[in-house]
């Protein structure tokens, strides 16, 4: 590739069929993820009372209340994927399909997070590139930040979006859905990596 010049960018399309299909496939695995999570914060709530109320009396209901407050988390996790989910909808309903995933420029990543109001901006400084993993069959791009990089870090902007979070920083007992689905991509990966590295000299990339 050329020079990099501040007023040039890469810009990345996206597949509008196969975007509404991935949406289907982050709405099921999420759920997924979020029932069995709400089981075993639950089967920890009823094995906790359980014991309670069957060795009353013998000193252990320190442990069963500390078991029940451990099992809080999870069943709040539920809720939280489901919070998540309504107001990805209603985005969805309110909005277009934006028919741009990312621009890549030497000034950072502009990415079009699905569900998100506005796109997340990073400079170069912020963000190590993507990663690539296999969900459900299907090849996904992860954002890979700078450790320590969150929504108040200079420069950076709407990472604090709800949307965002579910797939930057997942909850850690769910699986990841990734950010964007390689086929809903109108570049190939390898081209996406080439603009990466081009533009940030070399300090990004897709990592597979």
């Amino acid at each position: 590739m050329p020079p990099r010049d501040p007023g040039q960018s890469f810009v990345v399309g996206v597949d509008r069929d196969a975007v509404l299909r991935r949406r289907e496939v982050v709405r099921t695995v999420e759920r997924r993820g979020a029932w069995v999570t709400l089981a075993l914060g639950a089967i920890g709530i009823v094995a906790a009372i359980y014991a309670l109320i069957a060795f009353r009396g013998s000193g252990m209901w320190p442990f069963a209340l500390l078991l029940i407050v451990a099992m809080i988390p999870l069943v709040l996790s539920t809720v939280l994927v489901y919070r998540v989910q309504a107001e990805r909808v209603e985005w969805y309903d309110a909005n277009e399909l934006p028919p741009v995933a990312m621009r890549i420029s030497a000034k950072g990543l502009e990415l079009a997070c699905d569900g998100a109001a506005f796109p997340v901006v990073l400079p170069w400084a912020t963000v190590r590139g993507f990663t690539q993993h296999k969900l459900l069959g299907q090849y996904m791009l992860d954002l890979a930040l700078v450790r320590g990089v969150g929504a108040t870090t200079a420069g950076v902007r709407g990472l604090d979006q709800p949307s965002v979070r579910s797939v930057v920083k997942p909850n850690p007992l769910l699986r990841p859905t990734g950010m964007f689905l390689v086929k809903a991509l109108d570049q190939p990966v390898h081209v996406i990596d080439e603009a990466i590295r081009h533009f940030s000299d070399g300090a990004a990339g897709v990592l597979r």
